[in-house]
């Protein structure tokens, strides 16, 4: 996010200044500590080394946190700290640069209230960039002040500084194609894998749920086996209502590695189309042949769905611009993140064949556009990352009964040719990084449930006005795996490697181990980006260092 939109003060927050011991804190918090990141503690779970947790018993007196921690959005000195009860409450934090607490500070953050499902945020700002964070969450029962829940332990570290080597990794796509938390497979294992690499923040690149995907108990698989699901009620049918929406995030934070993982490393959050609906976009309608839905306004669906992310997610929320997704985080001189939105302000899905860049023609919409180009020239740092929801030239059509054939989802239409449609939009963006000699661009993404790394060369284009990138796809991180799509070659793309081959048989369950991620890796000295896809066990598959341009 940019400065001019960044909160000055921590949102709901009332920071006490006077600095205190963790044995004063206990003291007036009138319970025991839970246990420090070491061994992380979770409401109801405890862990064993290297296992997931255990069911314990725990006192139904005191307020729970059903979700464990999170943080995200980090950015230059702030980060956003989140956590949900489970019954009326108010946020309770001490942080501290030490996992001793020693002259740890605290904050008493909002109420967590029925209007939020029970879910709240701090902004803390002020942290030291490359030092750990470490922190503590509790909830103050609001009908009981003295009931005060078991703290709960995270920790998080913003990239920065001129010797800090920066990592991340990336992905999207989780609980899809009536995949979800099968415990018996180690549940969402993708989460571990990633954990062990630890990245200094995650790129979640959209389909954080499947609002149009129910999940069934029992899926019988290909060789007569059955895959066990966790189901809820909230997964058991489309969602609709605010209710159902925010049942589906819930549901992921049943999972004992994602909230292990969500305890040490920052969530840097966009959405694609299932957290809504299949490839929905604004204004549309639900037609007939699609039986499920009662509400078929896609915009009120929308809305709900929005809220429930929001509440569901460490978003630093712009008081400004309330519904606003995209945003930009700066980590220093050696790299700068741009999160964008290709849901919100999209023109119709369609033949994406139009001429003029124009509001049917519309992925980031135009305000988003200038705000990526101008915000791309201001950027000082050695790389830049956008995060996209979708890929730029892997052709993605809408197959939903409800729209026309020959209707496409993504940027590309499949004719290879000049840009055309939403292409007019890649095409000012690319142009405009030539122009301005903004060096060391590259493109993350997920979206189409397999892995590819991808160099974009104006040699072999339709349109050559741009300079040389790359750009990378990670997923699904817990869905079904499909083969690899149709590559337009307007932009010149040669695919260096694709995890998956094209005439795979559709929707793989994870136990295929056709889950993938990336990690990528900044060295501080010589400020090559390495950049590498693995499989759902951690395996690296591909690798590549990127020079930076002099």
């Amino acid at each position: 996010m940019s400065d001019d939109n960044k909160p000055d003060a921590a949102q709901g927050a009332h920071q006490h200044t006077t600095q205190f011991t963790r044995r004063q804190f206990l003291r007036n918090a009138g319970t025991s500590t839970g246990a420090l990141l070491g061994s992380l503690a979770l409401p109801g779970f405890a862990f064993a080394d290297g296992q997931a947790p255990a069911l314990v018993t725990t006192d139904r007196s005191r307020p729970l946190l059903p979700c464990g921690v999170m943080s995200g959005d980090i950015n230059k000195d702030r980060a956003i700290i989140w956590s949900r009860s489970d019954r009326p409450a108010r946020m309770l934090i001490e942080y501290a640069n030490n996992d001793a607490f020693k002259n740890a500070r605290s904050l008493e953050g909002p109420l967590a209230l029925p209007s939020t499902d029970y879910t709240a945020r701090i902004d803390l700002s002020g942290l030291t960039p490359g030092r750990r964070t470490y922190y503590r969450v509790r909830f103050q029962d609001v009908q009981n002040p003295s009931a005060i829940s078991e703290a709960v332990s995270g920790s998080l570290l913003i990239p920065g500084g001129v010797t800090n080597d920066i990592t991340f990794a990336f992905s999207g796509d989780e609980a899809g194609q009536g995949w979800g938390i099968n415990e018996g497979f180690g549940g969402y294992r993708i989460y571990e894998s990633m954990r062990r690499f630890n990245p200094d923040f995650f790129i979640h690149s959209g389909d954080q749920i499947y609002a149009d995907g129910p999940i069934q108990a029992q899926v019988k698989l290909d060789d007569g086996s059955i895959w066990n699901n966790l189901v809820t009620p909230a997964k058991s049918k489309v969602a609709e209502t605010l209710d159902d929406y925010r049942g589906n995030f819930a549901y992921n934070f049943l999972d004992a590695n994602k909230r292990r993982f969500a305890a040490e490393v920052p969530f840097l959050v966009q959405w694609d189309d299932h957290e809504v609906r299949n490839n929905w976009y604004p204004g549309q309608q639900i037609g007939e042949t699609e039986k499920r839905y009662q509400q078929r306004d896609l915009n009120t669906l929308a809305r709900n769905a929005r809220r429930a992310m929001f509440e569901y997610n460490p978003y630093r929320i712009d008081t400004n611009d309330p519904d606003r997704i995209y945003r930009m985080f700066n980590y220093g001189p050696l790299l700068e993140v741009f999160m964008l939105d290709e849901r919100s302000y999209r023109g119709n899905n369609s033949a994406n064949r139009q001429t003029a860049l124009d509001k049917d023609a519309a992925f980031l919409g135009n305000a988003q556009l200038q705000w990526l180009k101008q915000s791309l020239l201001r950027s000082r740092s050695t790389w830049k990352v956008i995060a996209s929801d979708m890929p730029i030239s892997i052709v993605v059509p809408d197959l939903n009964p409800d729209v026309p054939k020959g209707t496409y989802e993504a940027w590309a239409n499949a004719d290879n040719g000049k840009p055309l449609g939403r292409e007019l939009e890649i095409a000012e963006i690319l142009k405009f990084i030539k122009q301005h000699h903004i060096k060391n661009v590259v493109w993350v993404t997920a979206d189409v449930h397999y892995a590819a790394a991808t160099y974009y060369t104006p040699e072999k284009a339709s349109f050559t006005d741009f300079k040389p990138f790359w750009e990378f796809v990670g997923g699904p991180l817990n869905a079904g795996t499909f083969g690899s799509n149709e590559v337009d070659q307007t932009f010149g793309p040669d695919v260096k490697y694709v995890s998956v081959p094209k005439d795979m048989k559709q929707n793989r369950p994870p136990t295929e181990l056709l889950q993938f991620f990336g990690i990528a890796k900044i060295d501080a000295k010589t400020k090559v980006m390495t950049v590498s896809i693995h499989d759902i066990d951690g395996k690296k598959l591909y690798q590549v260092g990127i020079d930076p341009e002099a």
